[in-house]
């Protein structure tokens, strides 16, 4: 019995604005050469906060806080072809955007 492999992607940005750009590019490259996608799945959003003394020295209770979000989503790519992983290794995608792409073999 062959083993059939599946494709998990899963991406990262700041901006929520290009990790939905990103994630219909994909999915569209991908219905083109015939797979069958599970997805996008929302993530929840990773927020880092940081609290910083306006002051160096005098003023201790001033303070400002910043956050960074942190956005993800999670592609899974089924009945992959040779023609699907190499048009998705071609594809150009914007900055600011991190993928990780595994292999993984389905049940």
């Amino acid at each position: 019995m062959a083993v059939k492999q599946k494709i998990r992607i899963k991406i990262k940005s700041f901006d929520h604005k290009v990790i939905d750009e990103t994630t219909k590019l994909i999915i569209d490259t991908a219905e083109r050469t015939g797979a069958i996608i599970a997805g996008p799945i929302p993530l929840p959003t990773k927020i880092d906060k940081f609290t910083v003394n306006k002051s160096t020295f005098v003023h201790k209770r001033s303070r400002e806080q910043f956050e960074m979000r942190t956005h993800s989503r999670l592609i899974d790519i089924r009945e992959t072809t040779p023609k699907t992983i190499e048009s998705l290794s071609n594809l150009s995608l914007p900055a600011g955007v991190q993928i990780e792409i595994k292999m993984l073999a389905e049940d």
